[in-house]
Order: structure tokens, then sequence, then C-alpha cells
């Protein structure tokens, strides 16, 4: 019995997260997702007591993505600054493909007209940014003109603005080749010796081996 709720509840929540993601959070209700999901409306509140706190576990589901992905990829044996290419470009194929990572970054970003509190964006975010640009001063590998501390919110910021304009422009279908272009503009600032397009090179290659 408790798998059969496991069940429903992940299906409740992928039928949200796909509406709020086509429509919005004030466009869908719970009958929209009771229909989606082939659940009843009194199955959607048994596990989810609102809108609202569904909106919330959307949200969250999208923020518990990222803790064991930034793990898998610091865990690899390559240099940090390829690490955080290859992060990058995993994350862009998540926002690209993972209905419950384009839900919730919408859901955020329509906040205001949710009822809730939700988790703050981004920091998390800057702070492994960081953490892996002051690793790559370790290994030699980061321009002494680079400082993370500073360089990490640019980093971030211009990663997130280029998925909102792929987004606006073509649903995130170009989100790849448009990284690799922004890599290409970012890499000759940060690598003491600029060799980006090596460096991308390696950073779509299969994962490293856990070191």
């Amino acid at each position: 019995m408790q798998e059969r709720a496991e069940e429903t509840r992940r299906a409740v929540l992928q039928a949200a997260a796909h509406l709020f993601y086509e429509r919005g959070y004030g466009a869908t209700s719970i009958a929209d997702i009771s229909e989606r999901s082939g659940r009843t409306s009194g199955a959607v509140y048994f596990h989810y007591t609102s809108k609202e706190q569904l909106a919330l576990a959307v949200v969250n589901a999208h923020f518990a993505a990222w803790p064991a992905l930034v793990e898998q990829h610091e865990a690899t044996a390559a240099p940090a600054l390829e690490k955080l290419v290859r992060l990058s470009f995993a994350v862009a194929r998540a926002f690209r493909d993972d209905v419950l990572v384009r839900a919730g970054a919408r859901l955020w970003s329509e906040r205001r007209a949710i009822d809730v509190d939700m988790p703050p964006p981004f920091v998390d975010w800057i702070a492994t940014v960081q953490r892996m640009l002051a690793q790559a001063g370790t290994e030699g590998d980061l321009a002494a003109s680079a400082d993370p501390g500073r360089d990490a919110a640019t980093v971030v910021a211009a990663f997130f603005g280029l998925h909102t304009l792929s987004d606006v422009l073509d649903g995130r279908l170009l989100i790849e080749d448009r990284l690799t272009h922004l890599w290409l503009l970012l890499l000759p600032a940060l690598q003491a010796d600029p060799a980006p397009q090596a460096l991308l090179a390696r950073a779509v290659a299969p994962l490293p081996a856990p070191s």
C-alpha cells in the first residue's frame, strides 16, 4: 500500500510539473492536475494539502536535483575548471530535459503569485562555483586576474541569463551550443594559460571515473 501511495504521489507531482511548466501557476488548477495524473482530486489533496504546497513540492524537487549532481562532478579526477565546465553542461541538459527542473524554475519566477515561502536560488550555485574556481587557483590553472569570490556570481549570472534567453528563443533546444559559446568567451579570462577549445573538448567527453 505504501508503494502504491508513493506511486500516486510521484504521478501527481509529475503531472503538476508538466502543467505548471506549460501553463504557469495561475492557469493550472487541482482539477487539471487530477485529470493529467489520472488520480482523483481527493488523492491530490491527500498528498498535497493545497495547490501552493504542490507548487512548493515541485520547487523543492528542482533544488533537490543539484547536490548529487555537484558531488558526482566534484568527485572526478579532472582539474577543477574542467569539472566546472562539465557540470554546467549537465545542469543545462537537466534544464532542457527534466520537467521538474523546468517547472521549478518557472514557479520560482512566478513566486510573487504563490502564497508560500520558497527556498532562495543562486546562493548555493555561487558557493559551488567559487569553490571550484578557488580549487582551480590552487591547481595553478586560474588566471592571476581572476578572483573566485568576485567572479563566481558573474559566472552564475551569465549561465542563468543564458538559460533565460535560450528558453525564450528556442525552448532551450540550442542550450548546449549557446553554452559552448559562453565558455569560449569566459575561459580566456579564467584560464592561466588560455586554451578554451581544448578544455571544452575534454569537458564534453565521457565523465572520468571518481578519484
